[in-house]
């Protein structure tokens, strides 16, 4: 064997002359592709397979632990963003806020629901096809000069920033996005069933549901139920003192799916079923209340829904 046959060089770099090896999979590594290992050395794809097949550690729900509460915060920016958006363009809040059924005329005028209606006015809201109304309100509030005004959104972001941060790192990023979503639908729904022909907007539904959220977290991992319990009854006087003021029937709506949504998250079986369970029952609850949504137009508009 001749000097030059008996050169080794790194398997990812074959001009780098090399003498040691790998120790899980012996091949031949140069300094720059050493990672120390608890014995010797270890080549990046190596590491990066431990790295795929070590588990990562979860919630107590399932989800993935992180200390920042990101989607918190964009949410938070998104509300903030659209409260702006409407200060510049207040037609939005006609457009897409909460609203199951109206009518409109050519000159802009808003009058209230009647079924069937004369060809100088056209349908708007839900009965209008505008479903997306459902979720946009969420992300809308009461202009300056309009009922509580900029108290509203203030009010919402402070609740927002303060349990949501705690929710999210509980449930991680995704269930949180979930439920915070379904929460919002939940309202709309309930304002739709119960209040079709008033118009609403604002994150409550969602903070409700969120509220609920908080409830049902610190049963199941027994945190002090004083101070859980305070928040709650803060948050059900504020349901019945702002039944004037804003939708009451938004607030009970998220409260009700924020509570299912987490009954699902904190109760489901914490093996290979766990995932499943949970994000079934978020489908199935979504399913019904776009059921539910599809009914109510259908008997608003005399069974043509849309």
């Amino acid at each position: 064997m001749t000097a030059e046959s008996a050169v080794t060089t790194c398997f990812r770099h074959p001009k780098v002359e090399s003498h040691v090896r790998c120790t899980r999979c012996d091949r031949y590594i140069c300094p720059s592709c050493m990672r120390e290992a608890a014995v010797g050395h270890q080549c990046v794809e190596c590491v990066k397979e431990d790295a795929r097949s070590v588990r990562q550690a979860r919630t107590a729900f399932g989800g993935r632990i992180s200390t920042v509460p990101l989607v918190t915060y964009v949410l938070i920016g998104l509300n903030v963003l659209a409260y702006l958006a409407e200060l510049a363009r207040p037609s939005i809040v006609d457009r897409f806020g909460m609203l199951g059924a109206g009518l409109k005329g050519t000159d802009g005028s808003h009058y209230l629901w009647q079924y069937p209606y004369d060809s100088s006015v056209h349908a708007e809201g839900l009965v209008g096809g505008e479903w997306e109304r459902l979720l946009t309100s969420a992300f809308l509030h009461m202009p300056p000069t309009e009922g509580i005004g900029v108290l509203h959104i203030v009010m919402n972001m402070a609740s927002l920033w303060t349990v949501g941060r705690v929710v999210e790192v509980q449930l991680g990023r995704v269930r949180y996005l979930a439920l915070y979503l379904l929460s919002a639908l939940g309202g709309s729904v309930l304002e739709l069933l119960l209040a079709p022909d008033v118009p609403s907007v604002g994150a409550s539904g969602a903070i409700f549901g969120l509220g609920a959220a908080y409830w049902v977290m610190g049963r199941r991992l027994g945190y002090d139920m004083q101070a859980v319990n305070r928040y709650m009854i803060g948050l059900l006087l504020w349901l019945v003192i702002s039944a004037g003021m804003t939708s009451w029937q938004g607030h009970l709506g998220g409260l009700l799916a924020g509570g299912a949504v987490t009954l699902a998250y904190a109760y489901a079986p914490r093996d290979n079923r766990r995932v499943l369970v949970q994000a079934g029952v978020c489908v199935a609850l979504a399913a019904l209340l776009l059921v539910l949504v599809w009914g109510k137009v259908s008997g608003l508009t005399g069974g043509a829904a849309g």
